[in-house]
């Protein structure tokens, strides 16, 4: 996968690809958009340095339009679903109740998302399904789009920037193969792990 990423890397193709994944992983969790986005950084990181001669961190600068790519795609993710279901709440309550991983997030997530406000949508952002409960309970509940939209945004820029940086140093200091793409990955799930684990931990009341 590194090799056929590697060589797309200096292509348009590869942000058509990130962009579909991240847009589309709102709708269907299972797709592993923060994996693939991993590997495309791991991937232009290695091409970055063969053209350096393997030296430095000259190509970083190289990984701005991923992360912007991957973040935009976020938001209008975001975006699509957050509309879709202002239109059609009653029916996206069933689709989720159809779907065991986001009917369990739902009823994990729900409550604390409402009570956690603007910043826990970021933090859940990192978390399983967290985007998908957070997108489509924003627009089952009417959420005013002012309010919504510039968390998504700060959660898919913030989200994106992990995801690169991960691919990006895990390939410049351990090397564009399994070895550092398996540690960015480690490091991607334990950050959805403490981001679920932060969500979904209960609150002491105020007095």
């Amino acid at each position: 996968m590194l090799e056929k990423l590697g060589a797309l890397a200096d292509t348009p193709w590869i942000y058509v690809i990130v962009g579909v994944s991240v847009l589309l992983d709102v709708f269907l969790p299972v797709l592993p958009s923060g994996v693939l986005v991993i590997t495309a950084a791991t991937a232009a990181a290695g091409t970055a340095a063969n053209a350096v001669g393997g030296h430095g961190h000259a190509g970083f600068a190289e990984m701005l339009p991923l992360v912007m790519c991957a973040a935009t795609a976020s938001v209008m993710g975001d975006m699509v679903a957050y509309r879709l279901a202002w239109r059609g709440g009653d029916r996206f309550d069933r689709a989720i109740a159809r779907s065991r991983r986001l009917t369990a997030a739902q009823a994990k997530l729900g409550t604390a998302l409402l009570r956690g406000g603007g910043p826990l949508v970021v933090v859940a952002r990192f978390a399983p399904a967290g985007r998908s409960v957070v997108s489509l309970g924003a627009g089952v509940m009417h959420r005013r789009a002012a309010e919504f939209l510039p968390w998504s945004a700060l959660a898919g820029l913030t989200w994106a920037a992990y995801s690169v940086s991960l691919g990006y140093f895990g390939g410049q200091w351990l090397g564009a193969g399994w070895i550092g793409t398996a540690v960015s990955f480690f490091a991607l799930f334990a950050a959805g792990a403490g981001a679920a684990y932060v969500v979904k931990r209960p609150r002491t009341r105020e007095a």
